[in-house]
């Protein structure tokens, strides 16, 4: 299994944005104050740095990649693209990306939470560019099932308060970084990784709750039933 490194523990990932074990490395009780260099990766972060026993992550919410939701927004020019997706199913909904200030504190230590506290609506983790990932219900235990027709063609959409996200696979990040890569981190600070592990797509059933999330194409996509860990926080 791929192993990032950088953290006390080492992970391995499965597919959708489910737990998978990894195995534990001998801890050291010295109190880090470098970043974990697997945080490196966070290219969509506008600042990102220790504190305490949390690691901060800044972000300004926009996706990298283009999208039918800059329309009527200033990055209109560089960043509109037409839907192009293979969803005949789509309709956009009547919402556009605008800038956000999200602060998310994640445990630098991760540990295990045997609460396995539900995740909330909005943003429970985050993405290597940046962009939020959401739990798999539309609402209050609603599922995705008429929402997901308004996901644009790399999965992702606004809401009423011009917040993108990601509910399911990020298509941009898979494609640019791999189906087997890692895609970012929930709250609890444990990693996801993208739907393939050594060559195959992780299903459901083949979930073992290890310390790690893989995103699957079935829900609930990327969190499992709740956090593994104890989950940090976020704001905007």
């Amino acid at each position: 299994m791929k192993k990032p490194t950088a953290m006390l523990l080492v992970f391995s990932a499965l597919l959708p944005f489910t737990l998978l074990q990894c195995s534990s490395e001998g801890e050291d009780s010295t109190q880090i104050t470098d970043l974990p260099a697997v945080y490196e990766k966070m290219y969509g972060a506008t600042d990102i740095y220790v504190e305490g026993n949390f690691v901060v992550i800044k972000t300004n919410g926009r996706p990298d990649h283009k999208s039918p939701y800059y329309k009527n927004t200033e990055w209109e020019s560089s960043l509109y693209e037409a839907y192009n997706g293979s969803n005949s199913a789509y309709a956009q909904n009547p919402n556009k990306i605008a800038t956000q200030a999200f602060t998310f504190k994640l445990p630098l230590n991760p540990v295990v939470d045997a609460a396995h506290s539900a995740t909330p609506l909005g943003p429970i983790g985050v993405s290597l560019n940046g962009v939020p990932f959401y739990n798999q219900y539309a609402g209050p235990n609603l599922p995705l099932t008429n929402e997901i027709n308004s996901f644009d063609q790399y999965f992702g959409h606004p809401t009423g308060t011009s917040q993108y996200h990601y509910h399911a696979e990020p298509y941009y990040l898979t494609a640019s970084k791999g189906k087997d890569a890692l895609m970012g981190f929930l709250l609890d600070g444990f990693p996801v990784y993208g739907p393939v592990e050594n060559g195959a797509t992780v299903l459901n059933a083949s979930l073992d709750g290890i310390y790690h999330y893989h995103i699957t194409d079935a829900d609930p996509y990327i969190n499992g039933s709740g956090f593994y860990g104890k989950a940090g926080t976020v704001s905007n």
